[in-house]
């Protein structure tokens, strides 16, 4: 088989009863953009399993392998003309970039996998994967740091300490800002109706529901503005 090939990352066995699967390229966890530390401990998140991976004196290494799940995770570029992929067993392989089918080693798996062609490109198939207005985010309840794609106009939740911040002071206030002036619109309206119609109200108790409900609204919209003009504010520090 010209094109087939396959290398285990953690073990090689013997290749043999094969099952055909497609399976998708694998891209490695980047140390430092996003998966952040504890304590100053390096750390990453395990592809398979999610857990949190000690990376220490190992940043050199290709992959690290996960002490709960015992699979592999790559936390750096594969070597020029290979590429990762993972198996539906969760095997971590390397192959040749043009490879268009290897097969699983492993004893209880040992299925070929059809692969699409890797589309050629200028910075080839190993460069650093890049998205539109990824950054580096420093969380301001915390501090640790983790990713965030500043062109989602929402908030940014911290994958460490669950909280909700605002990237950048602007988002929150610009919010805080439009709460306050739906206030005001309510509020103004609750007045003018309370104004217009109190005499009415006398002998229609139904219209009270009106004047509560547009209070309320008000008071919720005011409750919503200090919400985010009080916010605690997460730091931009570039792009990854």
């Amino acid at each position: 088989m010209g094109d087939e090939e396959s290398q285990p990352l953690l073990a090689e066995k013997d290749i043999k009863g094969r099952q055909r699967v497609i399976s998708q390229d694998e891209s490695p966890v980047y140390p430092g953009l996003g998966n952040g530390n504890v304590d100053g401990i390096p750390l990453v998140t395990c592809r398979v399993c999610q857990s949190m991976i000690d990376i220490s004196g190992k940043k050199e290494q290709h992959v690290v392998k996960c002490s709960q799940c015992n699979e592999a995770t790559p936390i750096r570029n594969a070597p020029p003309g290979r590429k990762y992929v993972r198996c539906p067993c969760n095997c971590l392989l390397i192959c040749k970039a043009s490879s268009l089918r290897i097969a699983c080693p492993r004893p209880n798996c040992k299925r070929i996998i059809n692969l699409a062609p890797t589309p050629a490109g200028p910075s080839g198939s190993n460069s650093l994967p890049s998205m539109p207005g990824m950054c580096r985010v420093s969380c301001g309840h915390c501090m640790q740091t983790f990713l965030f794609n500043t062109l989602n106009n929402s908030l940014a939740r911290c994958p460490h300490c669950k909280k909700v911040s605002s990237v950048g002071r602007e988002f929150a206030r610009s919010r805080g800002i439009i709460f306050l002036i739906l206030t005001a619109t309510f509020l103004a309206i609750g007045i003018g109706v309370t104004a217009g119609t109190y005499t009415y109200a006398s002998t229609h108790g139904g219209i009270y529901v009106v004047y509560v409900g547009a209070f309320l609204i008000a008071l919720v919209l005011f409750i919503r503005s200090i919400y985010y003009l009080t916010m605690r504010i997460s730091q931009n520090e570039g792009p990854m």
